[in-house]
């Protein structure tokens, strides 16, 4: 019998030499894994411990508007995905938006999202670059933008009268919204919370900058 085909993720070698990709792609595959670790696993996902946190290609939302950004997102990644509407409760009604990669697809789909997310965060985690490209000092507050976005649609809103927060479990996506933030011009606090991590900016100028942001502009051309 054939060996299994080995996938980028099998092989035992550094994030660094997987080969950079196109900053559409990067953007698009980095807001997919920014809507996914607003979220946790779904209960019947069987993923094993170390194989990546998006290779069980399964999520759930609460939110249909954040379901349907994640279709959006894999159809111009050209990754198929299923979706399902499941309803509960009794008084209290309340949907749950299933989405999952067919189980083919999960390895290239995996190693996408996975290298897209590396590929992100190292653009917003690092200080500026001196004599960046204009397509890098173009696509920074895009990714930015792309972050706050997903946390918006699928993280847990936390409303003040003086400030709009996100509350996170990911401490990686936390510390991105925070420094995403910074790219666009605006101050964002970080504080813990139960079990949660609250990125929070303050109302007026800055929540209005934050939001206009994140409103999907019209597709863009690749450089």
């Amino acid at each position: 019998m054939a060996p299994e085909p080995v996938t980028l993720l099998d092989r035992p070698r550094p994030p660094s030499t997987l080969p950079p990709l196109d900053w559409p792609t990067v953007a698009d595959a980095f807001e997919v894994a920014c809507l996914l670790r607003c979220t946790p696993p779904p209960a019947t996902d069987l993923r094993r411990p170390g194989t990546g946190t998006y290779r069980g290609g399964v999520a759930e939302f609460n939110r249909e508007d954040a379901a349907r950004r994640l279709r959006q997102l894999l159809g111009r990644l050209a990754v198929p995905v299923e979706h399902e509407l499941a309803t509960g409760g009794l008084r209290r009604r309340y949907e749950v938006h299933r989405l999952s990669v067919p189980r083919e697809h999960r390895p290239a789909y995996a190693t996408l999202v996975e290298a897209a997310w590396r590929q992100g965060r190292r653009e917003l985690l690092g200080g500026p670059v001196p004599g960046a490209s204009p397509a890098r000092r173009v696509w920074r507050p895009r990714l930015a933008a792309a972050a706050w976005r997903a946390a918006l649609l699928a993280g847990g809103r936390h409303v003040r009268r003086h400030s709009l927060g996100i509350r996170l479990a990911d401490r990686d996506l936390a510390a991105v919204l925070v420094r995403g933030a910074a790219l666009l011009d605006v101050p964002a606090m970080l504080r813990p919370g139960a079990g949660c991590f609250l990125v929070s900016v303050a109302n007026g100028p800055h929540r209005t900058r934050i939001l206009a942001s994140a409103t999907l502009a019209p597709p863009v051309t690749a450089y």
